[in-house]
């Protein structure tokens, strides 16, 4: 059997999601019949808002099911642009890119920013798509633990001074985070802006969990004095408004980089799906309300399990944002994600996939009985 392709070097920099190949493994096992208690998902377990689906129907029966322009249709960039204006972002619609997801819009800003041996800095534990994008793009990284610090970045701004410098290109942040659903405080963000002006660094703002915080606001950096010329702005429509599977996000940041990253936004994806981006503007206008009780939802879960970890000797550091939990486990985490699912049938995501070896990133995107029920078997099983 011959060796027919060549593969570029770029894409052997890269290895398949890790948060997928778990869940993954859980479908086939739940598909060969087994009882998985799926906490690796990264998507909320709600249906998306009613009025959001009437909304795609009545756009497939206006006929919008042909190319948009490019970088979205009017009526949804305004209503980005508005949104963010409320955010306290100077935004225009004309300075958007509406993309097949957020995702999307994460790899046009690391393509559009990163040449080969570019520096790019993390913060971790960091979602695993982010090394994955920058190693595609050529970039090299350099990384900042914060998880002697609670995973919080302020206490960490020493260490951020440390590692930025003129030499990098790009800085991501992302608050709420995944994995650990940190909300970065004000002071932390601003300690970023001080380092990104004094060292003319630009800094992706992955803000998708923005609308899924618990007693906190979360601050959007490009608000920031000095950080409106120089921060992509990334969001989405799959965590506040459970749309995962209609693809929807979006970028923002000036007219210069939206030119630049439009080239590549029209030669690969070409725009996102029309009547998904009429969708779209239903769910930025009218699901506060469904917004609001997703998130509660999520708040009493989290709670719950921060009492449950804490019944069994289980000390977390608890995230006011997103729905996700890093507990600590063995030091070999991804053996004990291996012994979670094979053994108690839980599946976890193992904290190394974020560069945060010693801990498992759980979802709590699931019902309270399935949580109690996970918590139950893990124990059981000697794993908590």
């Amino acid at each position: 059997m011959s060796d027919a392709y060549d593969f570029s070097e770029r894409i052997g920099r890269v290895e398949p999601s890790a948060t997928l190949a778990i869940s993954n493994l859980a479908a086939e096992k739940e598909a060969e019949g087994a009882d998985i208690v799926d906490l690796s998902v990264g998507e909320p377990d709600f249906d998306t808002p009613e009025n959001v689906v009437e909304a795609g129907k009545d756009a497939l029966d206006a006929g919008h099911t042909g190319y948009t322009s490019s970088n979205g249709v009017p009526e949804l960039k305004e209503a980005i642009a508005a949104k963010l204006r409320g955010n306290g972002v100077d935004a225009d619609a004309d300075e958007v890119i509406v993309t097949p997801g957020g995702k999307q819009a994460l790899y046009e800003t690391f393509q559009t920013l990163i040449d080969e041996g570019d520096e790019v800095v993390l913060l971790d534990p960091a979602w695993v798509s982010y090394e994955a994008m920058a190693k595609l793009a050529g970039g090299d990284l350099s990384r900042v633990d914060l998880a002697p610090h609670g995973f919080q970045l302020e206490p960490a701004l020493d260490e951020l001074a440390a590692t930025v410098s003129d030499d990098t290109e790009l800085l991501v942040v992302n608050t709420p985070s995944n994995p650990t659903g940190a909300v970065f405080s004000e002071a932390a963000l601003e300690g970023v802006r001080d380092l990104a002006v004094e060292h003319d660094v630009a800094v992706i703002s992955d803000e998708i969990y923005e609308r899924i915080t618990y007693g906190v606001e979360p601050t959007s950096l490009a608000s920031l004095d000095g950080m409106a010329d120089r921060t992509v702005t990334v969001n989405g429509f799959s965590k506040a408004y459970s749309m995962t599977g209609w693809r929807l996000g979006y970028l923002h940041a000036t007219d210069e980089f939206v030119g630049e990253a439009g080239k590549l936004h029209s030669h690969s994806v070409s725009c996102a799906t029309n009547f998904v981006q009429r969708a779209g503007i239903e769910a930025l206008e009218n699901t506060e309300e469904s917004v609001e009780e997703m998130r509660d939802a999520f708040e009493s879960r989290r709670d719950l399990l921060v009492d449950l970890f804490d019944e069994h000797g289980v000390d977390v550091d608890v995230g006011d944002g997103a729905f996700y939990m890093m507990i600590p486990v063995d030091d070999d985490d991804q053996a004990w994600c291996e012994r979670a699912i094979e053994e108690a049938s839980v599946a976890c995501v193992p904290g190394s996939a974020f560069n945060a070896d010693g801990f498992a990133r759980i979802s709590y995107a699931a019902s309270e009985e399935r949580l109690r029920e996970a918590v139950d078997r893990l124990v059981a099983n000697d794993l908590l």
